[in-house]
C-alpha cells in the first residue's frame, strides 16, 4: 500500500526497511506545538487572501485546537506509517473535519513546514535557555554580593597567586554567561525569520501573504530567498554553537565546585540536594551533579558537530539528511537547559567554608606581589629589581617555614637595608584585597558595587 499522503505516483509502498530509516514521527512529535501554530496561521492567511473559505480555516483551526488537546493530554495516537508529525496531525484532522482538511496543505510543503516548526522550536529552546542564564547569573550574583568580603587564595596555574574575594571570582562567571546570553540573543535576531511560504523549493504562485503569517508567528519578516529558506539550518548550528560555548562556562564552574568541595580544599560545602553518597564508603559525598554539568559540553558540542557535517555537502535545496538535523539539537537544547538549572541550584546551595577560604589565601605567599609593590611606591625600586628582592625574602620566609607577614624587620632588611616597618601594612590577605580599588579589581566595595549592579540589571529585565 502506498502512503495515501503523497503515494500518487507510486505503485506499491516501501520495504519495511525503507520505512523505519523514512520514519522520524518518533523524535519529531516534538514539534506538534510549532506545527499546528504554523498550520494555524497558515490557514487563516490562506482565508484572508481567498485561497480558501472562511468555513474551511474555521473548521481547520477548530480540528488543530482539538489536535493539540489530544497531544497534550497524551491521548493522540502516533503512527509511524505516517512517517512524521505534519502528516500525523494531517491524517488526525481528515478524520475529524473531512474533506476540508486537505485544504490546508494548499500553497506549502512539507520542507517549508518543517523549517517552519524547527526554526519556531529552537527559537523556543533559545529563550528558555536565555531565562535559564539570567538566573544562574542572579544566583551567582546574589552570593557575590553576601561573600564580597570573604578572602580566598586566587589561582593561576592553580597555584596560589593573589588574594581575590569570593564574590569577585563569582562575579567572573557573572561576566563570562553575560557573553553567552548575548550570543543567544543575537542568534535570536538571525533566525527569527519566516520560512513559511517558501513551498518547496521555489515559492508558490498563489497570492500568499507572506508578512502575515510571518507576524502571527512572531518573526521579524519572512526569508527573503526560498532555496534558503527550506534549506538553512545555520540557525540551528548558531544556537548549538552558543549552547557549546556556555556549557564549557558551566563545565569551568563545575569543575572549581568539585575541587572546593574535596576534603584537600573544603572550601564549600554542598547539601544533600546536590550531592550522592557511595554504595560501598559511607563517609562520602560526591558532587556528582557538578560533574554531570562538566561532563555536557561532550554531547553538546557533538550536536554541533554531527549537524555541521551533515549540512557541509548539501547543494541546494531540501534534502533527506536533513531529517538527522532534529534528534542531536533536541538533546543538546535539553541538556544545555538542565545544566542551567541544575547549577543555578547549586550556586544558590553553596555554603563558603570562610576560615579554610582564609586560611588558604594566607598561604602561598600571596601577598608577594604587594610587597613588590611596596618597594617601588616607597623605596621608588624599578619593578624588575622589586621582583628580585622579594623573591629573596620569599625563600627567607619559606625557609623559616613562616608567612610573610611573620617575618621580623630585621630578617627583611637583611635582604633590603630600605625596608621599614611600614610594610606590614600591606602584608596581610585582608590589606592586598582592599587595595585593589582598580576599575575590575577584586576590593570588597568594587565586588559590592558590581553585584548590586548586575542585581539591579537582571531583577529589572525580569520586571
Amino acid at each position: 500500500m502506498t502512503n495515501k499522503m503523497w503515494g500518487g505516483r507510486f505503485s506499491s509502498g516501501p520495504s519495511a526497511i525503507m520505512a523505519e530509516i523514512n520514519a522520524s514521527i518518533h523524535f519529531d512529535q516534538r514539534l506538534y506545538a510549532q506545527d499546528i501554530a504554523g498550520s494555524k496561521a497558515h490557514a487563516a492567511m490562506l482565508a484572508k487572501q481567498g485561497i480558501i473559505t472562511k468555513a474551511d480555516a474555521a473548521a481547520i483551526t477548530k480540528g488543530l485546537n482539538d489536535i493539540k488537546a489530544e497531544i497534550d493530554a497524551g491521548k493522540f495516537k502516533f503512527s509511524a506509517a505516517l512517517e512524521d508529525i505534519h502528516l500525523n496531525i494531517e491524517s488526525r484532522l481528515k478524520e475529524l473535519i473531512g474533506e476540508a482538511a486537505g485544504r490546508l496543505h494548499t500553497a506549502r510543503s512539507r520542507n517549508d513546514q518543517v523549517a517552519t516548526d524547527f526554526r519556531l522550536f529552537v527559537r523556543d529552546a533559545a529563550d528558555q535557555i536565555s531565562e535559564g542564564i539570567e538566573d544562574l547569573m542572579v544566583a551567582l550574583a546574589e552570593q557575590a554580593e553576601t561573600n564580597a568580603a570573604t578572602l580566598m587564595p586566587g589561582f593561576t596555574h592553580l597555584q596560589s597567586a593573589q588574594p581575590v574575594t569570593f564574590g569577585h571570582h563569582l562575579l567572573a562567571y557573572v561576566e563570562m554567561l553575560s557573553r553567552d546570553l548575548g550570543r543567544f540573543g543575537d542568534a535570536r535576531k538571525r533566525l527569527n525569520e519566516s520560512p513559511l511560504g517558501s513551498a518547496a523549493l521555489a515559492g508558490t504562485s498563489y497570492p500568499i501573504d507572506r508578512m502575515m503569517t510571518a507576524k502571527d508567528l512572531g518573526f521579524s519578516s519572512p526569508m527573503r530567498n526560498s532555496l534558503d529558506g527550506v534549506s538553512a539550518r545555520d540557525f540551528a548550528l548558531e544556537v548549538l554553537a552558543a549552547c557549546t560555548i556556555c556549557s564549557i562556562h558551566l563545565s569551568r564552574l563545575a569543575e572549581e565546585i568539585v575541587i572546593w568541595s574535596s576534603a584537600q580544599f573544603r572550601f564549600v560545602k554542598l547539601s544533600d540536594k546536590f550531592t550522592t553518597g557511595s554504595s560501598i564508603m559511607p563517609q562520602k559525598r560526591n558532587p556528582d551533579a557538578a560533574e554531570l554539568v562538566r561532563a555536557k559540553p561532550g554531547r553538546i558540542l557533538g550536536a554541533f558537530t554531527a549537524l555541521a557535517v551533515m549540512m557541509k555537502g548539501l547543494p541546494m535545496a531540501y534534502a533527506k539528511d536533513m531529517q538527522e538535523d532534529k534528534e542531536q539539537t533536541f538533546d543538546a537544547l535539553d541538556n544545555m537547559a538542565l545544566a542551567i538549572a541544575a547549577m543555578a541550584g547549586m550556586v544558590r546551595d553553596l555554603e563558603p567554608n570562610k576560615p579554610n577560604m582564609l586560611a588558604a589565601a594566607n598561604s602561598g605567599y600571596a601577598t608577594a606581589t604587594d610587597l613588590a609593590d611596596w618597594l617601588v611606591q616607597n623605596l621608588k625600586m624599578p619593578f624588575r629589581d622589586a621582583h628580585h628582592v622579594t623573591g629573596r625574602i620569599v625563600a627567607l620566609a619559606e625557609k623559616k617555614n613562616v608567612l610573610l607577614s611573620e617575618l621580623s624587620l630585621a630578617d627583611m632588611q637583611s635582604v633590603h637595608g630600605a625596608i621599614d616597618a611600614s610594610v606590614f601594612k600591606v602584608l596581610s590577605v585582608e590589606a592586598s584585597a582592599k587595595s585593589r580599588t582598580s576599575f575590575g579589581g577584586t576590593a570588597p566595595n568594587n565586588v559590592k558595587r558590581e553585584a548590586k549592579r548586575w542585581l539591579k540589571t537582571l531583577k529589572g529585565k525580569r520586571g
